[in-house]
């Protein structure tokens, strides 16, 4: 049997961290085992179902690199199917018409409350025939009165529900539209659902769908309910706790990379290795791996991942995410060096992609001014007379290399008979605006030759305006 599993979000807000882990999950397991992974939109909420929800879990799911076998399937365009199975039901006497108003069923059920009940539909329409014409009503499953439903769990081992836990669920409301739980056992069975990975908040509804599945004479999948993701005050993870928008994590310097290899340890383990390639994440995942415990989401773990990433992943690849960056500051990134060679030096130096693009800004536009501080400590007047000999020195030069500017750094200092700093910070707040770059020579040579003389000459003016006022 062929495994196929599913991601199946609501369109009703944007793509959350728990909900990317639950889909790293499914996917995973469908590529550990060859098998198919489907995107469904539940969109059945059509009140609360937006395209810019449904747009946010696309940009989600590519962004993270999950891509789709079969999808997105929205569940909007399936309703003639649910409508086509309803129908079968009822004519098999497997569900009913029960013409309960609204007003009455909540009353019945504040009575059971008082009562200290479970609040529950009582099944007065479940037998009865005597149905009023041109009413209102809603379409129920017949639940089995008897026995019970057994869930062989792969994280919470087994879970046995008795069926008089359960009520007749409606499946069909006033109004035509089917409900969500008979959307999602209608859907698992069509496309072939396998494996069921979710959340731990659905487990109430899987014994309800498994009634279902069977009085549709459909097979049943098998199931995993993950644990939910805490902050790390542990509490439910919320806006309180930062990002919980996957994109918020693009949009923060974040890999997908590192994100991704972060969400699957949360809740996820082989033996003691934090840092996994997504081979090898496909290899070594199972969902009998997945433990029972809630996990706390830990911001600056996330952070070191980053950080490794940026640092190990190849320029290039690092390159096609950190450019996203640079386009939000408006900068074009072909007016300078390759974005491969400025990652290559700025790597070690920066946590996200969003502080990478702000830091090298330098080397693709002419910075407005000076950092003030780094101006006041390094661009005084006597820097004029290092800045005016190293700039002569580096322009003479035959070869713009990291090697020779060094060269010309080092013989102006001792020229001068100075320290390297009284030469290098003045020449590295003249070339960048501030006080932090790597090291000069590899600075410099991205920068250009011209470049770095007409930014000396900049600082030079500044140095004479600040001597004369």
């Amino acid at each position: 049997m062929s495994v196929v599993t599913r991601f199946a979000p609501s369109p009703t807000g944007y793509l959350h961290v728990g909900g990317a882990r639950t889909a790293l999950y499914s996917w995973l397991y469908a590529k550990s085992k060859g098998g198919e992974f489907v995107l469904r939109i539940e969109d059945t909420d059509i009140e609360r179902s937006t395209e810019e929800a449904k747009q946010a879990i696309l940009d989600g799911m590519q962004w993270l690199g999950l891509n789709w076998d079969t999808g997105p399937v929205y569940q909007t365009e399936r309703f003639d199917r649910y409508k086509e199975l309803i129908q079968k039901l009822l004519d098999e006497g497997k569900a009913y018409k029960c013409f309960m108003s609204s007003e009455e069923l909540d009353a019945i059920r504040e009575a059971q409350k008082e009562k200290g009940e479970k609040p529950r539909y009582p099944g007065t329409w479940r037998d009865r025939t005597d149905h009023p014409e041109g009413q209102p009503f809603v379409v129920r499953f017949k639940n089995p009165l008897e026995g019970s439903v057994t869930i062989n769990d792969h994280v919470r081992g087994t879970i046995e529900i008795s069926n008089s836990e359960l009520d007749d669920l409606v499946i069909q409301r006033t109004d035509g539209t089917p409900t969500y739980n008979f959307c999602v056992v209608v859907d698992d069975w069509d496309m072939n659902i396998t494996h069921v990975v979710r959340g731990e908040d659905h487990i109430n509804n899987t014994p309800r769908q498994i009634n279902i599945l069977k009085a549709l004479g459909a097979p049943i999948p098998e199931y995993a309910h993950v644990s939910m993701i805490l902050g790390d005050d542990g509490k439910k993870l919320s806006k309180r706790h930062g990002a919980v928008s996957v994109m918020q994590y693009r949009d923060d310097g974040f890999l997908p990379q590192a994100v991704l290899n972060y969400l699957v340890r949360l809740g996820w383990s082989h033996g003691d290795q934090e840092v996994f390639t997504l081979d090898e994440m496909i290899e070594h995942f199972s969902l009998d791996g997945i433990g029972q415990s809630a996990s706390a989401f830990n911001t600056e773990k996330l952070i070191w991942l980053n950080q490794h990433y940026i640092k190990s992943m190849p320029a290039s690849d690092v390159a096609e995410h950190a450019k996203w960056h640079f386009d939000q500051l408006n900068i074009d990134i072909t007016t300078g060096p390759s974005l491969e060679s400025v990652i290559a030096i700025q790597a070690d130096r920066v946590k996200t992609l969003k502080e990478l693009a702000e830091i090298s800004t330098y080397f693709y536009q002419d910075y407005d001014e000076f950092d003030a501080n780094a101006a006041k400590k390094h661009l005084r007047p006597v820097a004029r007379g290092p800045l005016e000999l190293v700039k002569d020195k580096l322009l003479a030069l035959e070869e713009w290399t990291p090697q020779s500017i060094q060269s010309a750094i080092n013989a102006t200092a001792e020229e001068l008979e100075v320290g390297m700093g009284k030469v290098g910070m003045p020449l590295r707040v003249a070339s960048t605006g501030g006080g932090n770059s790597p090291s000069l020579d590899v600075t410099l040579h991205l920068l250009s030759k011209d470049k770095v003389g007409e930014r000396i000459d900049k600082a030079l003016t500044f140095i004479a305006n600040r001597e004369n006022s």
